[in-house]
């Protein structure tokens, strides 16, 4: 018998949304949106064309199935039949087609490990992969006996625990000196603790089943310049412990961070304010279980079933507001998320969001993305190229830059909107320039009143090549875009044609 995937999140590599490429969305026809293809899933219709069987499939069997209208696709070992999303797909058969026939868990992982594919395909799920023979013992090539990590990764990390009567505490020694709390994600749920530290582009999971009870509250302490991590966990009763507990899935190893799959967690919508006329600021508060804090530049997955199906979407945090980072730093145990998000009315994630209650639970992931503080290191001039809700990961950005960055000389933002009234945060941004004057502002709108004298129109060379001017001829520059996925693809093309580095650029992309 066959198991079904189950609902969860799917669990392996990454590259997602924050990176130097990103892909186009194709236009679909009327009727092909997708609460459309979830309608179809939910009408009983055959979309497998085996009429419910699930079978093994060998990989000859899977090479026929390469056509359009007969196009089975492998992923993680689960394969489908997608010639009925072929026109449901926001990416365009093409790409589809590309994995045809194959394994496509690789073209999947690049593009967007965060669709919740397993939901989404589940009614053209023909079956499983077949097994292949085992290798006996002693044939392994030698590529495959050597452990990659040893030549590729960084040093195995390791802990240990100590407990007093009232306290338990895991230490961590990570082996590294970059390491902060950004760097560790920890959770306890029911009787299982889970605590990932990333270090580089892996991560280390200490994953156990609690011997005995703890309480909700736990505290994360790190000691930089060594690199050890200090979990300090409450006892229910003050009893001795004999045993941590028992290890779970993964538990102390060290494995690609793109391996590791998503982990959610349950945040309350604690409040919701208007911003612009369609955009509004989430903040929702993290479980009193849970330490995370979304690292600057990243971002961060919800997860809400919507008639039936698990549907995910990336946002970027921000700051409550600009100015709330250049007073205290936050504290280690700051428990609120702040998320700017646009409402599309006739959009499927974004209404479902906007009738959450304040109150209510909106699935939330550990951080993700590929946006790294060491591109600020030495930094003289930082230009911000932002449209939009474009500007979100430009929050953060902004306020680490002006805080932390000493050689800094100057920031500009170049911010593209439609009106006025599209513009998130004016009266913010044009007090934060007003009062730091290392920090440049320009709006540039595509469809002004006759009133507007600022800038008009749209992305250009000529709005560019003024814009990106160095404070300094060997300045040392880095841009950050985003925007709409037309926006940051023209955009890159005129920062190359520019001569810009790929090394002065990152791309966030949808």
């Amino acid at each position: 018998m066959l198991n079904v995937p189950s609902q969860s999140f799917p669990g392996s590599s990454s590259q997602q949304r924050v990176s130097s490429g990103g892909r186009s969305k194709v236009p679909l026809k009327q009727g092909r949106s997708l609460m459309d293809w979830i309608r179809l899933t939910k009408s009983g219709k055959d979309l497998t064309g085996l009429k419910g069987r699930l079978i093994e499939v060998t990989e000859e069997e899977l090479k026929k199935h390469n056509k359009r209208d007969d196009c089975w696709i492998c992923i993680r070992g689960f394969v489908y039949n997608v010639s009925p999303y072929m026109e449901y797909h926001p990416g365009g058969e093409e790409e589809l087609m590309r994995a045809a026939g194959s394994d496509g868990t690789d073209l999947f992982d690049q593009v967007h490990r965060w669709v919740n594919y397993e939901s989404m395909l589940k009614e053209c799920l023909v079956g499983r992969m077949a097994v292949k023979p085992a290798v006996p013992k002693g044939m392994l090539p030698k590529s495959q006996v050597t452990d990659p990590l040893a030549k590729e990764g960084p040093s195995s990390p390791s802990y240990d625990w100590f407990q007093t009567d009232a306290l338990v505490t895991i230490v961590i020694y990570t082996k590294q000196k970059d390491i902060n709390l950004d760097s560790v994600i920890a959770d306890h749920r029911d009787d299982s603790f889970r605590a990932e530290t990333v270090i580089k582009d892996y991560s280390y999971l200490i994953h156990i089943a609690l011997s005995h009870e703890i309480q909700e509250d736990f505290s994360v302490r790190v000691v930089e310049n060594v690199g050890k991590i200090e979990i300090v966990l409450k006892k229910k009763e003050n009893t001795s412990w004999k045993c941590l507990g028992h290890p779970l899935e993964n538990h102390n190893s060290l494995i690609p961070k793109k391996d590791t799959g998503l982990y959610y967690r349950k945040c309350q919508l604690i409040s919701k304010e208007d911003v612009t006329h369609d955009t509004k600021l989430f903040c929702l508060m993290l479980p009193p279980s849970t330490h995370l804090q979304v690292p600057t530049g990243q971002h961060v997955y919800f997860k809400l079933t919507i008639t039936g199906t698990e549907i995910v979407k990336p946002y970027t945090p921000v700051s409550g507001s600009l100015f709330s980072e250049f007073k205290e730093p936050v504290l280690p145990n700051n428990k609120y998320i702040y998320f700017l998000i646009k409402i599309y009315p006739a959009g499927l994630f974004t209404p479902e969001l906007d009738h959450l209650q304040i109150g209510d639970y909106v699935s939330v992931s550990n951080p993700e993305g590929n946006f790294k503080i060491s591109q600020f290191q030495e930094l003289e001039d930082l230009f911000l190229l932002a449209a939009g809700t474009g500007f979100t990961p430009m929050v953060k950005v902004l306020s680490y830059a002006l805080t932390n960055i000493p050689s800094l000389r100057k920031v500009k933002l170049m911010f593209f909107n439609k009106t006025e009234d599209d513009i998130i945060w004016r009266s913010q941004l044009e007090k934060l320039a007003f009062k730091d004057k290392r920090f440049d502002l320009e709006f540039v709108l595509s469809a002004p009143t006759s009133e507007w004298n600022g800038k008009r129109g749209y992305i250009s060379p000529a709005l560019l090549s003024e814009f990106l001017k160095r404070s300094l001829d060997t300045s040392k520059v880095l841009i950050c875009i985003c925007g709409p996925v037309p926006f940051t693809e023209q955009g890159m093309k005129l920062l190359h044609d520019l001569n810009f580095s790929k090394d002065e650029i990152h791309s966030f992309t949808a």
